[in-house]
Protein backbone atom coordinates (compact mmCIF):
# COMPACT_ATOMS: atom_id res chain seq x y z
CA UNK A 1 0.00 0.00 0.00
CA UNK A 2 1.86 3.59 -1.07
CA UNK A 3 1.78 6.52 1.39
CA UNK A 4 -1.22 7.98 -1.32
CA UNK A 5 -3.76 5.32 -0.18
CA UNK A 6 -2.91 5.43 3.62
CA UNK A 7 -3.66 9.32 3.36
CA UNK A 8 -6.95 8.87 1.59
CA UNK A 9 -7.80 6.16 3.92
CA UNK A 10 -7.26 8.24 6.78
CA UNK A 11 -8.84 10.88 4.80
CA UNK A 12 -12.26 8.77 4.61
CA UNK A 13 -12.60 8.34 7.90
CA UNK A 14 -12.16 11.68 9.17
CA UNK A 15 -14.80 12.68 6.81
CA UNK A 16 -16.98 9.25 7.92
CA UNK A 17 -16.65 10.66 11.46
CA UNK A 18 -17.77 14.28 10.84
CA UNK A 19 -20.97 12.80 8.74
CA UNK A 20 -21.70 10.41 11.86
CA UNK A 21 -21.41 13.17 13.99
CA UNK A 22 -23.38 15.44 12.36
CA UNK A 23 -26.31 12.41 11.49
CA UNK A 24 -25.90 9.17 13.29
CA UNK A 25 -28.08 7.57 10.33
CA UNK A 26 -24.61 7.50 8.39
CA UNK A 27 -23.81 4.23 10.30
CA UNK A 28 -26.82 2.46 10.60
CA UNK A 29 -27.13 -0.78 8.51
CA UNK A 30 -29.35 0.19 5.73
CA UNK A 31 -27.04 3.06 4.61
CA UNK A 32 -24.12 1.61 4.96
CA UNK A 33 -24.94 -1.28 2.53
CA UNK A 34 -26.52 1.14 0.03
CA UNK A 35 -23.54 3.16 0.25
CA UNK A 36 -20.94 -0.40 -0.62
CA UNK A 37 -23.63 -1.42 -3.17
CA UNK A 38 -23.02 2.09 -4.95
CA UNK A 39 -19.10 1.88 -4.17
CA UNK A 40 -19.64 -1.09 -6.36
CA UNK A 41 -21.38 -0.13 -9.46
CA UNK A 42 -19.35 2.71 -10.03
CA UNK A 43 -15.96 0.85 -8.66
CA UNK A 44 -16.12 -1.52 -11.36
CA UNK A 45 -15.66 0.70 -14.05
CA UNK A 46 -13.48 3.02 -12.15
CA UNK A 47 -10.64 0.74 -11.84
CA UNK A 48 -10.75 0.74 -15.58
CA UNK A 49 -10.53 3.90 -16.30
CA UNK A 50 -7.66 4.26 -13.88
CA UNK A 51 -6.03 1.62 -16.10
CA UNK A 52 -6.27 4.18 -19.24
CA UNK A 53 -5.55 7.04 -16.90
CA UNK A 54 -2.08 5.18 -16.51
CA UNK A 55 -1.14 4.80 -20.12
CA UNK A 56 -1.53 8.69 -20.41
CA UNK A 57 -4.67 8.71 -22.02
CA UNK A 58 -8.57 9.10 -20.98
CA UNK A 59 -11.80 7.48 -21.72
CA UNK A 60 -15.02 9.65 -22.02
CA UNK A 61 -17.20 7.40 -23.06
CA UNK A 62 -17.83 5.09 -20.36
CA UNK A 63 -21.27 6.41 -19.43
CA UNK A 64 -22.30 5.93 -22.90
CA UNK A 65 -21.15 2.78 -23.00
CA UNK A 66 -23.23 1.73 -19.91
CA UNK A 67 -26.16 2.93 -21.49
CA UNK A 68 -25.85 1.06 -24.68
CA UNK A 69 -24.76 -1.97 -23.43
CA UNK A 70 -27.79 -1.61 -20.34
CA UNK A 71 -30.12 -1.22 -23.29
CA UNK A 72 -29.02 -4.47 -25.27
CA UNK A 73 -28.63 -6.75 -22.15
CA UNK A 74 -32.32 -5.77 -20.56
CA UNK A 75 -33.38 -6.52 -24.50
CA UNK A 76 -31.90 -9.54 -24.92
CA UNK A 77 -33.00 -11.15 -21.39
CA UNK A 78 -36.48 -9.67 -21.44
CA UNK A 79 -37.50 -9.20 -24.54
CA UNK A 80 -35.88 -11.87 -27.08
CA UNK A 81 -35.90 -14.16 -23.95
CA UNK A 82 -31.34 -14.85 -24.64
CA UNK A 83 -30.56 -16.90 -21.46
CA UNK A 84 -29.05 -14.65 -19.14
CA UNK A 85 -25.56 -15.69 -18.91
CA UNK A 86 -25.19 -15.46 -22.79
CA UNK A 87 -26.37 -12.19 -22.66
CA UNK A 88 -23.77 -11.52 -20.07
CA UNK A 89 -20.84 -13.18 -22.71
CA UNK A 90 -22.48 -11.04 -25.91
CA UNK A 91 -22.33 -7.81 -23.62
CA UNK A 92 -18.80 -8.45 -22.51
CA UNK A 93 -17.69 -9.46 -26.50
CA UNK A 94 -19.37 -5.74 -27.59
CA UNK A 95 -17.51 -4.02 -24.69
CA UNK A 96 -14.18 -6.22 -25.60
CA UNK A 97 -14.86 -5.30 -29.47
CA UNK A 98 -15.61 -1.40 -28.27
CA UNK A 99 -12.15 -1.41 -26.63
CA UNK A 100 -9.86 -2.89 -29.29
CA UNK A 101 -11.65 -0.33 -31.60
CA UNK A 102 -10.84 2.61 -29.23
CA UNK A 103 -6.98 0.88 -28.78
CA UNK A 104 -6.50 0.90 -32.48
CA UNK A 105 -7.63 4.32 -33.42
CA UNK A 106 -5.60 5.49 -30.82
CA UNK A 107 -2.37 3.50 -31.56
CA UNK A 108 -2.94 2.36 -35.57
CA UNK A 109 -4.48 5.90 -37.16
CA UNK A 110 -2.68 8.21 -34.39
CA UNK A 111 -5.41 9.85 -32.85
CA UNK A 112 -6.17 11.46 -29.17
CA UNK A 113 -7.41 9.02 -26.97
CA UNK A 114 -10.10 12.53 -25.98
CA UNK A 115 -11.12 12.78 -29.29
CA UNK A 116 -12.03 9.02 -29.75
CA UNK A 117 -13.56 8.68 -26.91
CA UNK A 118 -15.69 11.90 -27.11
CA UNK A 119 -17.06 10.85 -30.26
CA UNK A 120 -18.03 7.46 -28.81
CA UNK A 121 -19.78 9.41 -25.64
CA UNK A 122 -21.91 11.02 -28.53
CA UNK A 123 -22.09 7.75 -30.97
CA UNK A 124 -22.86 4.57 -28.02
CA UNK A 125 -25.08 7.07 -26.62
CA UNK A 126 -26.95 7.76 -29.83
CA UNK A 127 -27.47 4.68 -30.96
CA UNK A 128 -28.82 4.32 -27.77
CA UNK A 129 -31.96 6.55 -27.95
CA UNK A 130 -32.09 5.40 -31.89
CA UNK A 131 -32.42 1.95 -31.34
CA UNK A 132 -35.24 2.42 -28.06
CA UNK A 133 -36.36 5.58 -30.22
CA UNK A 134 -36.05 7.55 -27.01
CA UNK A 135 -38.70 5.49 -24.86
CA UNK A 136 -37.23 2.91 -21.89
CA UNK A 137 -35.86 -0.20 -22.09
CA UNK A 138 -37.37 -2.07 -18.97
CA UNK A 139 -38.05 -5.91 -18.27
CA UNK A 140 -41.49 -7.08 -18.56
CA UNK A 141 -43.91 -6.87 -15.84
CA UNK A 142 -44.09 -9.50 -13.46
CA UNK A 143 -41.00 -11.05 -15.30
CA UNK A 144 -38.31 -12.51 -12.39
CA UNK A 145 -34.66 -13.87 -12.99
CA UNK A 146 -33.83 -15.46 -9.80
CA UNK A 147 -29.98 -16.69 -10.69
CA UNK A 148 -29.37 -13.16 -12.38
CA UNK A 149 -30.87 -11.18 -9.75
CA UNK A 150 -28.82 -12.79 -7.10
CA UNK A 151 -25.68 -12.35 -8.83
CA UNK A 152 -26.50 -8.47 -9.54
CA UNK A 153 -28.71 -7.18 -7.21
CA UNK A 154 -28.80 -9.74 -4.32
CA UNK A 155 -26.60 -9.79 -0.61
CA UNK A 156 -24.78 -12.18 1.43
CA UNK A 157 -24.84 -11.67 5.18
CA UNK A 158 -25.80 -7.64 4.22
CA UNK A 159 -23.02 -7.39 1.78
CA UNK A 160 -24.01 -6.38 -1.76
CA UNK A 161 -22.88 -8.94 -4.29
CA UNK A 162 -22.38 -5.76 -6.38
CA UNK A 163 -19.76 -4.53 -3.85
CA UNK A 164 -17.89 -8.23 -3.50
CA UNK A 165 -17.84 -8.44 -7.75
CA UNK A 166 -15.60 -4.90 -7.15
CA UNK A 167 -13.73 -6.27 -4.56
CA UNK A 168 -12.64 -9.46 -7.02
CA UNK A 169 -11.68 -7.39 -9.91
CA UNK A 170 -10.21 -5.01 -7.86
CA UNK A 171 -8.09 -7.71 -6.61
CA UNK A 172 -7.46 -9.33 -9.94
CA UNK A 173 -6.48 -5.97 -11.12
CA UNK A 174 -3.93 -5.18 -8.28
CA UNK A 175 -2.13 -8.55 -9.38
CA UNK A 176 -1.92 -7.43 -12.79
CA UNK A 177 -1.12 -3.71 -12.42
CA UNK A 178 1.66 -4.68 -9.34
CA UNK A 179 2.74 -7.88 -10.10
CA UNK A 180 3.06 -8.85 -13.54
CA UNK A 181 4.84 -7.56 -16.62
CA UNK A 182 2.20 -5.91 -18.18
CA UNK A 183 1.79 -3.90 -15.17
CA UNK A 184 5.28 -2.87 -15.31
CA UNK A 185 5.13 -1.74 -19.50
CA UNK A 186 1.41 -0.23 -18.25
CA UNK A 187 3.18 2.08 -16.01
CA UNK A 188 6.12 2.58 -18.42
CA UNK A 189 4.02 3.47 -21.16
CA UNK A 190 2.38 6.10 -19.34
CA UNK A 191 5.52 7.89 -18.03
CA UNK A 192 7.40 7.82 -21.16
CA UNK A 193 5.63 6.05 -24.59
CA UNK A 194 8.54 6.66 -26.59
CA UNK A 195 11.42 5.45 -24.18
CA UNK A 196 9.47 2.22 -23.47
CA UNK A 197 9.17 1.71 -27.20
CA UNK A 198 13.16 1.89 -27.65
CA UNK A 199 13.30 0.06 -25.08
CA UNK A 200 11.51 -3.27 -26.83
CA UNK A 201 8.12 -2.91 -24.74
CA UNK A 202 5.42 -3.33 -27.43
CA UNK A 203 3.55 0.52 -26.59
CA UNK A 204 0.65 -0.31 -28.82
CA UNK A 205 -0.40 -3.51 -27.25
CA UNK A 206 -0.12 -2.26 -24.13
CA UNK A 207 -2.18 0.94 -24.66
CA UNK A 208 -4.94 -1.57 -26.14
CA UNK A 209 -5.24 -3.59 -23.80
CA UNK A 210 -5.64 -0.84 -21.43
CA UNK A 211 -8.65 0.41 -23.14
CA UNK A 212 -9.93 -3.46 -23.46
CA UNK A 213 -10.08 -3.44 -19.79
CA UNK A 214 -11.74 -0.35 -18.90
CA UNK A 215 -14.31 -1.23 -21.61
CA UNK A 216 -14.99 -5.12 -20.49
CA UNK A 217 -15.68 -3.98 -16.74
CA UNK A 218 -18.16 -1.07 -18.25
CA UNK A 219 -19.86 -3.50 -20.08
CA UNK A 220 -20.03 -5.69 -16.21
CA UNK A 221 -20.93 -2.41 -14.63
CA UNK A 222 -23.59 -1.75 -17.32
CA UNK A 223 -24.79 -5.38 -16.54
CA UNK A 224 -24.99 -4.48 -12.87
CA UNK A 225 -26.55 -0.71 -13.57
CA UNK A 226 -29.13 -2.47 -15.69
CA UNK A 227 -30.60 -5.12 -13.07
CA UNK A 228 -29.86 -2.46 -10.04
CA UNK A 229 -32.36 0.22 -11.75
CA UNK A 230 -34.17 -2.62 -13.88
CA UNK A 231 -34.92 -0.18 -16.80
CA UNK A 232 -32.86 2.10 -18.88
CA UNK A 233 -33.43 5.61 -20.04
CA UNK A 234 -30.66 6.04 -23.19
CA UNK A 235 -31.16 9.55 -22.37
CA UNK A 236 -30.13 9.92 -18.96
CA UNK A 237 -28.65 6.33 -17.84
CA UNK A 238 -25.12 6.84 -17.14
CA UNK A 239 -24.84 10.66 -17.53
CA UNK A 240 -21.65 12.03 -16.39
CA UNK A 241 -20.38 8.61 -14.90
CA UNK A 242 -17.05 8.97 -16.95
CA UNK A 243 -16.77 12.28 -14.44
CA UNK A 244 -17.30 9.87 -11.36
CA UNK A 245 -14.71 7.41 -12.76
CA UNK A 246 -11.82 9.71 -13.75
CA UNK A 247 -12.60 11.69 -10.23
CA UNK A 248 -12.04 8.50 -7.92
CA UNK A 249 -9.26 7.63 -10.13
CA UNK A 250 -7.19 10.85 -9.80
CA UNK A 251 -8.49 10.94 -6.24
CA UNK A 252 -6.88 7.24 -5.85
CA UNK A 253 -3.30 8.81 -7.16
CA UNK A 254 -3.64 7.91 -10.55
CA UNK A 255 -1.63 10.78 -12.58
CA UNK A 256 -3.55 12.26 -15.63
CA UNK A 257 0.20 12.50 -16.94
CA UNK A 258 0.03 8.50 -16.87
CA UNK A 259 2.59 6.38 -15.52
CA UNK A 260 1.40 6.24 -11.70
CA UNK A 261 -1.74 4.68 -10.35
CA UNK A 262 -2.81 2.39 -7.37
CA UNK A 263 -5.83 -0.46 -7.63
CA UNK A 264 -6.33 -0.30 -4.33
CA UNK A 265 -6.30 3.90 -4.60
CA UNK A 266 -9.10 4.10 -7.21
CA UNK A 267 -11.45 2.17 -5.08
CA UNK A 268 -10.64 3.88 -1.83
CA UNK A 269 -11.35 6.85 -4.22
CA UNK A 270 -14.60 5.45 -5.17
CA UNK A 271 -15.13 4.88 -1.82
CA UNK A 272 -14.09 8.99 -0.60
CA UNK A 273 -16.88 9.76 -3.70
CA UNK A 274 -19.95 7.91 -2.21
CA UNK A 275 -19.04 9.02 1.36
CA UNK A 276 -19.30 12.43 -0.02
CA UNK A 277 -22.21 11.94 -1.85
CA UNK A 278 -23.87 10.43 1.28
CA UNK A 279 -22.93 13.53 3.57
CA UNK A 280 -24.81 15.39 0.24
CA UNK A 281 -27.72 13.51 1.30
CA UNK A 282 -27.62 13.16 5.08
CA UNK A 283 -27.20 16.69 5.59
CA UNK A 284 -30.01 17.95 3.98
CA UNK A 285 -27.56 19.42 0.93
CA UNK A 286 -29.61 20.27 -1.87
CA UNK A 287 -28.58 17.44 -4.40
CA UNK A 288 -28.07 20.03 -7.60
CA UNK A 289 -24.70 20.81 -5.59
CA UNK A 290 -23.87 16.94 -6.13
CA UNK A 291 -21.82 17.79 -9.59
CA UNK A 292 -20.22 20.81 -7.55
CA UNK A 293 -19.13 18.71 -5.49
CA UNK A 294 -17.74 16.11 -8.34
CA UNK A 295 -15.72 19.24 -10.10
CA UNK A 296 -14.49 20.62 -6.94
CA UNK A 297 -13.34 17.00 -6.05
CA UNK A 298 -11.40 16.54 -9.16
CA UNK A 299 -9.79 19.86 -9.14
CA UNK A 300 -8.22 20.03 -5.70
CA UNK A 301 -7.00 16.08 -6.74
CA UNK A 302 -5.00 17.31 -9.85
CA UNK A 303 -3.60 20.46 -7.91
CA UNK A 304 -2.15 17.89 -5.06
CA UNK A 305 -1.13 15.94 -7.79
CA UNK A 306 0.42 19.07 -9.56
CA UNK A 307 1.69 19.86 -5.99
CA UNK A 308 3.46 16.65 -5.09
CA UNK A 309 4.61 15.91 -8.83
CA UNK A 310 6.76 19.27 -8.10
CA UNK A 311 7.98 18.32 -4.69
CA UNK A 312 8.81 14.91 -5.39
CA UNK A 313 11.03 16.43 -8.80
CA UNK A 314 12.74 19.56 -6.39
CA UNK A 315 13.83 16.73 -4.30
CA UNK A 316 14.88 14.47 -6.47
CA UNK A 317 17.17 17.28 -8.04
CA UNK A 318 18.47 18.53 -4.75
CA UNK A 319 19.66 15.12 -3.75
CA UNK A 320 20.82 14.46 -7.42
CA UNK A 321 22.79 18.05 -6.85
CA UNK A 322 24.29 16.74 -3.44
CA UNK A 323 25.24 14.03 -4.98
CA UNK A 324 27.33 15.59 -7.82
CA UNK A 325 29.17 17.92 -4.71
CA UNK A 326 30.25 15.04 -2.90
CA UNK A 327 34.11 14.84 -2.89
Amino acid sequence: MQKKDIGLGILIIVVGAIVYMRNPLFLSPINLGNTANLIGLFGLFAIGQGFVIMTGGIDLSVGSVIALLGVLFVDMVGKFGVPWPLAMAIIIGLGVLIGLAHGILITRFRLQPFVVTLCGLLIYRGIARGYTAESTAGFPFGSSYPQLEWLTIGRSFGVPHSFLAMLIVAAVMWVVLHHTVFGRHLCAVGKNEEAARFSGINTRFVTVMAYVICAVLASIAAIYFAMFTKSVQPSSHGNFYELYAIAAAVLGGCSLRGGEGSVIGIVLGAVLLQELQNLVNLLGIPSSLNFAVMGAVILLGVLADQQFASYRTRKNTERALGLLQKP
